[in-house]
């Protein structure tokens, strides 16, 4: 968020580039993986002969006064757009970076096949603008490109300037994302009442107003969906199978189209599903912010710890928990609305909602809540609901 009434937001939109135009945006690709993979080889070889490291900067400098001068071969470089060159740079120093603070393992090297990179475009200063249409967006060194979706990006608004973005290419397709500097939204009148969202695996979500989400991934959609890239997955491993067998007797230059061809509709296919998930998310964001709830709670949720429990692991990372939450809160932020985290060791499911009686004893079998106390009776995910809803133990999401 910016001060003021400005604020910063991106856009994913697909692209539909020419020929040619995917030709350039590939190479772009191309050599902002090859950078990526210079500077991680060039600061790995100094770490081992002892020499001191060099930053994104220092070494941007380096490359382009003397490494260039030494490898005349790799001059093509400079026929690319230097910012996603040097943006190459600042993203390996960073994943180095990372690596040196123990928060994550050394970055691993950029490939056809896994983290390609991507075409990246800045606004260089005030004075100029990244020029973008309702239907098109005009990229350095590409010129003029075509939106798959018309009017997604809001050009006609009345503060509207593109900061940075990025191109990437996955399962045969081009995603433009971009950072946008716009006025901010008008903020809603709160007259709804409260709302409390209990996440699960049997429900994805459940209201505290009685509204239930069914779980996506048990439809029969998805359910397909799944079983075509079980049975592609197979293939592929035969396929591959028999390459390794080919390129012990003809070397490794044997190749397969066929295992190509098939890694594409593998891709395409978990594509898919990423898109139905985040399709059904967004939708049910949609429906609770348009009651304009006076706050909406949410329980902190312990993903990673959930996640060791073998049986649930898989279920687990289906639902996608923290992507749902991570929009809830954007989205809410945007339009005022407060999001309460209620502490995730506050024993929701536990306690009676309208007594406060805390049901030590309860099993998960158990799918209807029945107060020994106060003999209240309602659905378990229900009560959960109401209890993050009206729960006094919160911290403030933003």
């Amino acid at each position: 968020m910016l001060k003021g009434d400005l604020m910063l937001t991106t856009y994913k939109v697909e692209v539909k580039p020419t020929a040619k135009q995917a030709w350039l945006i590939d190479s772009h690709i191309s050599g902002s993986r090859w950078a990526y993979n210079l500077f991680l080889d060039i600061n790995k070889q100094r770490y081992e002969m002892s020499y001191h490291y060099l930053n994104a900067y220092a070494f941007s400098k380096w490359f382009n006064h003397e490494y260039l001068e030494a490898n005349p071969d790799d001059k093509w470089i400079k026929e690319l757009y230097a910012k996603s060159v040097k943006q190459a740079f600042i993203d390996a120093d960073a994943a180095m970076k990372r690596f040196f603070k123990k928060q994550s393992g050394f970055p691993h090297w950029r490939s056809f096949k896994r983290g390609q990179g991507s075409y990246y475009f800045v606004k260089n200063s005030k004075t100029q603008i990244i020029a973008c249409q309702r239907h098109r967006i005009k990229l350095p060194k590409i010129g003029w490109v075509r939106l798959k979706e018309c009017g997604y990006i809001p050009t006609d608004a009345e503060h509207f300037v593109i900061k940075h973005g990025r191109i990437k290419f996955k399962a045969g397709r081009y995603y433009l994302t971009c950072l946008v500097e716009q006025a901010e939204l008008p903020k809603l009148e709160l007259t709804g009442e409260p709302i409390g969202i209990d996440l699960g695996l049997k429900e994805f979500a459940i209201l505290s107003d009685g509204i239930l989400y069914p779980n996506q991934n048990k439809s029969s959609r998805v359910r397909r969906i799944k079983k075509r890239l079980r049975r592609l997955q197979r293939k592929m491993s035969r396929q591959y199978q028999a390459l390794k067998a080919r390129r012990q007797k003809e070397g490794k230059s044997a190749t397969d189209l066929n295992l190509a061809k098939t890694q594409r509709k593998v891709q395409r296919l978990y594509q898919r599903l990423t898109h139905i998930q985040a399709d059904y998310q967004n939708k049910l964001i949609a429906s609770v912010v348009r009651t304009k709830p006076q706050w909406v709670a949410l329980e902190d949720l312990n993903v990673k710890g959930m996640m060791k429990n073998r049986h649930l692991a898989k279920a687990v990372s289906y639902q996608g928990f923290y992507n749902f939450r991570i929009k809830l809160i954007t989205k809410c932020q945007q339009l005022g609305i407060p999001v309460h985290l209620t502490g995730r060791f506050e024993p929701t499911s536990k306690l009676c909602h309208q007594c406060g009686y805390k049901k030590v004893d309860l099993k998960l079998s158990e799918r209807t809540y029945q107060c020994p106390k106060c003999s209240y009776t309602e659905d378990r995910d229900i009560n959960a609901a109401l209890n993050i809803r009206d729960t006094e133990n919160f911290e403030l999401a933003y």
